[in-house]
């Protein structure tokens, strides 16, 4: 009897389902929440509901389509079907493996954005699953292009921060899908719900940017997470501060060991305490000797290999080499390679060669090499700001802040209404004015 009542049960939901997607917002509404109590039985009933699956198109049934899928145990007990293999809890074949990524994918693919947006919790949850598999299967770049779709479809807005940004970005470093990555980094945030997410998205995109060689961006992301809030010490900011020092090595030839004002007192206290090899090496950076430097990364190699950062490192005394040439670009105009090499203490005059034209390659300076005799001449920066390209770019740039500022004039009036905001800083003046009357006999020597 009870067996009968459960499948008339799914029968029923199934057909709830179909008669309530598609129709009008109260509907919709009505059909979330009969899946909402019905979770339990979505639950107990998995292996039932999951061959009800072929009945629902993923785009017109979107939101039933979520929760039976996201059910526990429906897809395994789908693909057992599909595979005639049997599972056991908790694991599955390599072979099932694929077919649970293909199943997840293609919904996502498919499924209406209004509808799973109902649901948000539910998609999220079940894009995870999706992260994990393909990680297991050591596939990352298979989640790539799903995980996008499903943050275009999750957000309200660009501006909004999901949390499956931290995500996407962790499988576009682990596929080294560094451009794919670039794409949600030029999205201004302004919506942040979950400060984890915030760091996390922060940390990954600034492994993205250095793996594309965009180290301004890197460092204005790692900037972020360093300067970030927080109550206490968290690894994604111990390992950020660490890329960004070497990052500022690289790209700015210095690093300042003060923190910006607004920067917490947590990490003001202890981020430079967890970085102590990163702060010596900017010292020994700072000595200008390469020989020092080279002996220091060596003799500390295998803590900045444990870090993962030991590729920086090296780019970091490279770029020694880059500052020294261009050093000499400020005094001399010309200079054959030979002294170059003297100059900046290169083996020879064809690593010299090298350096220069990687150097004119990149952008970093401007000059020419006559190979017949040996020598470099620099030249002044042949940019003249006149071309319809550049001032293409420049417009572009006065637009971006001008929509920007509009924003933040926004968000201060809003913080300005915001009745706690306004009781606290009620509070805060009152202390500040009781404190002001006590210094008063002081003041005036009263």
């Amino acid at each position: 009897m009870n067996l009968n009542m459960n499948m008339n049960y799914v029968e029923s939901l199934v057909l709830q389902t179909k008669r309530l997607s598609g129709t009008t917002p109260e509907d919709l509404n009505c059909l979330h929440s009969l899946l909402k109590q019905s979770e339990e039985t979505l639950r107990t009933e998995s292996a039932r509901f999951a061959s009800s699956l072929a009945d629902l198109d993923p785009f017109k049934h979107s939101l039933g389509y979520l929760y039976i899928l996201a059910c526990k145990g429906v897809l395994t007990y789908e693909i057992s079907e599909l595979s005639r293999e049997a599972c056991t809890a908790g694991t599955i074949s390599k072979e099932l493996a694929h077919e649970l990524v293909l199943s997840i994918a293609r919904f996502i693919s498919e499924c209406d954005a209004e509808q799973i947006r109902l649901a948000p919790e539910k998609f999220i949850s079940l894009c995870k699953r999706f992260k994990d598999q393909v990680m297991q299967l050591e596939a990352p770049i298979r989640g790539v292009a799903p995980l996008l779709t499903a943050i275009r479809k999750l957000q309200s807005s660009s501006e909004q921060l999901t949390t499956l940004h931290s995500d996407f970005l962790l499988l576009c470093v682990q596929a080294k899908c560094y451009k794919t990555g670039l794409c949600v980094l030029e999205d201004d945030i302004f919506e942040v719900d979950q400060p984890k997410d915030f760091f996390l998205y922060c940390y990954y995109g600034g492994m993205i940017c250095i793996g594309q060689k965009r180290f301004r961006k890197a460092l204005e992301l790692l900037h972020n997470v360093v300067t970030a809030p927080m109550s206490s010490t968290n690894a994604i900011a111990v390992e950020a501060y660490k890329k960004y020092i070497l990052v500022s090595l690289i790209h700015l030839g210095q690093f300042s060991t003060s923190f910006p004002k607004y920067t917490s007192s947590v990490a003001q206290r202890n981020l430079k305490n967890f970085s102590q090899p990163y702060i010596d090496l900017v010292t020994c950076y700072g000595n200008g000797k390469i020989s020092e430097l080279e002996a220091y990364v060596e003799e500390n190699r295998d803590k900045f290999e444990n870090d993962h950062n030991l590729g920086l490192v090296k780019q970091v005394v490279s770029s020694v080499y880059k500052r020294n040439i261009q050093r000499l670009t400020q005094t001399y105009l010309t200079l054959s390679l030979q002294d170059i090499a003297n100059t900046v203490q290169l083996n020879s005059p064809k690593e010299a060669e090298m350096h220069v034209l990687q150097m004119i390659q990149d952008g970093e300076i401007y000059a020419t090499i006559n190979q017949k005799d040996g020598m470099v001449r620099f030249l002044e920066d042949p940019e003249q700001y006149k071309t319809c390209e550049m001032i293409e770019r420049i417009d572009s740039s006065i637009q971006r802040i001008m929509t920007l500022s509009k924003k933040l004039t926004a968000i201060d009036e809003h913080i300005s209404c915001d009745p706690q905001y306004l009781a606290k800083a009620g509070r805060e003046r009152q202390r500040l004015d009781f404190d002001d009357l006590d210094s008063v006999p002081q003041k005036f020597n009263i």
